[in-house]
């Protein structure tokens, strides 16, 4: 940094920094119990001194990949592509995403309790008007609130976790929607 002026990223150290947080995604999704950073380089085709350049450790990669994945969220939320009806298939492919990133969840609850809330913060700003869409059209229950997202969160989880199952995560899963979602046939 010349003279407090933040110098951007070269393109090269930028295209690294996405390989490795898509290796990271896609490792995370692989359903692993722990992030191998060495494998993580490997897959991102870079070495581990750029690895460790941009995320110093598990904990800063976790964090880069949770910023990606509520991005990807944020946008898809506030496109035009994202429609009343569709509201359970983004809330069912979130859920699936919370068991099956169960590394990703475990490294998630370590952060600073000021990182969770922020990172709370933006799932639910992200679903909010998605849901309240989805309630205007009669899909979703009106007296689901954006915080009871994170109550479903958290009872996915604890079925993932409790059980070890991944059929059991599924189920639970559908049974949640089915709670949420009123039967518009």
């Amino acid at each position: 940094m010349l003279y407090g002026a933040p110098t951007a990223r070269r393109r090269d150290a930028q295209r690294n920094r996405a390989a490795i947080v898509r290796a990271a995604c896609e490792l995370l999704s692989g359903g692993g119990s722990v992030i191998a950073m060495p494998e993580i380089a490997r897959r991102a085709g870079v070495g581990q001194a750029t690895l460790y350049r941009h995320f110093p450790d598990r904990s800063a990669l976790a964090a880069a990949v949770v910023a990606h994945h509520l991005q990807r969220l944020e946008t898809f939320a506030a496109s035009d592509v994202c429609r009343p009806a569709m509201f359970r298939e983004l809330l069912r492919e979130v859920l699936h995403n919370l068991v099956a990133m169960r590394p990703l969840v475990l490294l998630a609850r370590r952060f600073d309790p000021g990182a969770r809330d922020r990172y709370q913060k933006r799932l639910l700003a992200a679903f909010g008007e998605p849901l309240r869409r989805a309630q205007s059209q009669g899909y979703v229950r009106s007296d689901v609130t954006p915080a009871d997202l994170l109550l479903l969160l958290a009872m996915v989880q604890g079925v993932a976790e409790s059980t070890g199952d991944r059929a059991a995560a599924d189920r639970s899963i559908e049974l949640v929607l089915d709670g949420v979602f009123n039967d518009l046939t």
